[in-house]
């Protein structure tokens, strides 16, 4: 899951994504409402923590232009201020849900852990590639009638390369989706997960399903 925090105290949102990523979730981080804006709209994410109080936009004009843009993501809003009305301004702006400072960050994990599994319920069909299958909700992988095992970190670049079948997908945009684009590790670790599918996904049934593309990138087929 990649996650988008706006958040202009700098403290708190490198804290909350020091602790999001702990956890396996790939995240990115903006600082004003405007660079906020523009990586909603520019890129993939699965949930976007977005603060009121912002620099340049404010967390209720960025919901609107996003919900007004057609882009669907999920919105916790985050605010120091309080009250129903406040709270009603943002569900009207297109918040999914709502969390006053100061907050629990327990309740924080809880409440973003609901929202994605209220997304996958909504509009995350299962992937199906040839007899591959891929759930999201349920985060199970099938190859014909037989379920293969496959760790959080493995069913994300599955899901993402599932998603995005029969095309080249680059290593630059399965780190930046799995993990995030403040990732400065070592970019072989993709080759190390999609070696680690291959022997799950292909090798056990004679397939070749994931493929090289040098130079480019990797590509899902429903294999031969």
């Amino acid at each position: 899951m990649r996650l988008l925090i706006v958040e202009d105290e700098r403290r708190l949102a490198l804290s909350l994504a020091r602790g999001l990523r702990a956890e396996g979730y790939a995240v990115d981080v903006a600082h004003d409402g405007s660079e906020g804006l523009f990586l909603a709209s520019e890129e993939d994410f699965d949930l976007i923590i977005l603060d009121v109080m912002l620099p340049g936009m404010n967390g209720y004009r960025v919901a609107a232009a996003l919900r007004r843009d057609g882009v669907q993501t999920p919105i916790l809003m985050l605010t120091a201020k309080d009250g129903e009305y406040d709270e009603a301004e943002g569900l009207d702006c297109g918040a999914d849900d709502y969390v006053t400072k100061p907050f629990s960050y327990v309740v924080l994990r809880a409440r973003i852990r609901a929202l994605l599994r209220r997304r996958q319920r909504a509009g995350a069909p299962v992937i199906e590639v040839g007899d591959l299958r891929v759930d999201p909700a349920g985060q199970r992988v099938r190859r014909g009638e037989e379920e293969v095992t496959v760790t959080s970190r493995e069913f994300a670049v599955l899901e993402f390369l599932a998603a995005h079948a029969e095309e080249v997908v680059s290593k630059r945009r399965i780190l930046e989706h799995v993990w995030d684009s403040a990732y400065d590790g070592d970019p072989n670790v993709v080759e190390v997960h999609v070696s680690a599918l291959r022997r799950k996904l292909d090798a056990p049934f004679g397939r070749r399903s994931i493929e090289t593309v040098r130079g480019s990138g990797y590509r899902l087929t429903a294999g031969a």
